[in-house]
């Protein structure tokens, strides 16, 4: 018995001696190595075409459904509310999307897919940064989708294609700094399921508490004041400015500011529990 347990040990000597000599990896490894976590996790998504089901579908539905049902509530005739809810169907669809960041995360590491990059002389970023580039192409998606579907029922944004492709950036910016918050949280949450319940809580209050389907005059005083300072209000009427008139307006660099605000905060959050945890 004892000659089986002893190189056992020596085994897990050796490799914690291995990990403690592993070298430092450069700026210009780590974006290689994230790039390549990219390209495998776009590889993931053509084998499982159901993750664009969400980017997919979302935006047709909501569009659809919420301009129909409020706009002749809130503007008097559809064609007049379009301006108003596609910037903010564009938001909402974005971060809404990101959630799914979080929960695969989670899911991969339930399944064991990150153990096989404890071994591997890489950066300890580059596992969880790699899926989130990878997601910049469903967030440009879900953005686009949402301003076609506008189009088709008759938005036509003052902003042009200029404008329009502006506000598209500025979403999917936005969602990519907000993945990192779901990322964390897929990182200290015990299971997909849990990451998907803490996601949901902390955004539709923020998206619905926002002015993306209303205007802030709208609304009681007290509630105005917290859409006014909600961060999800600054991007909605940033995407408003750029794709109505073209205007690279106030409300687009708060929204940047915001944007590094959270990655600052929650990209070392991230890796920091990612090592801990998991490493």
């Amino acid at each position: 018995m004892s000659t089986l347990i002893t190189p056992t040990r020596e085994t897990v000597r050796a490799a914690e001696r291995v990990a403690a000599a592993r070298r430092h990896v450069s700026l210009g490894e780590t974006f290689g190595q994230t790039l390549m976590m990219a390209w495998r996790a776009l590889k993931k998504m053509r084998r499982n075409p159901e993750q664009f089901f969400d980017v997919a579908l979302q935006p047709l539905l909501f569009t659809a459904m919420f301009a129909f049902i409020f706009g002749g509530a809130v503007a008097g005739d559809v064609a007049s509310y379009l301006p108003l809810m596609i910037p903010g169907i564009v938001a909402q669809t974005v971060l809404t999307t990101c959630m799914a960041t979080g929960t695969q995360l989670r899911e991969d590491m339930e399944k064991g897919v990150f153990d096989r990059f404890k071994s591997l002389p890489i950066a300890r970023i580059a596992p969880l940064a790699g899926p989130m580039v990878a997601d910049l192409l469903r967030y440009a998606i879900a953005a686009t989708l949402t301003f076609v579907t506008g189009l088709l029922m008759g938005y036509r944004p003052g902003g042009g294609v200029g404008g329009v492709l502006a506000a598209i950036l500025l979403a999917v910016v936005t969602g990519w700094s907000l993945a990192w918050a779901f990322t964390w949280v897929g990182t200290i949450a015990r299971s997909a399921q849990a990451v998907q319940g803490i996601s949901m809580m902390i955004l539709f209050p923020l998206t619905f508490l926002s002015n993306a389907f209303v205007p802030v005059e709208t609304l009681p005083g007290w509630l105005a004041a917290f859409v006014r300072v909600n961060p999800v209000s600054h991007l909605v009427t940033a995407a408003r400015d750029l794709a109505n008139d073209a205007n690279v307006s106030g409300e687009v660099a708060w929204t940047l500011l915001a944007c590094l605000v959270v990655i600052v905060i929650f990209a070392p959050l991230s890796v920091r529990s990612y090592k801990r945890r998991h490493m």
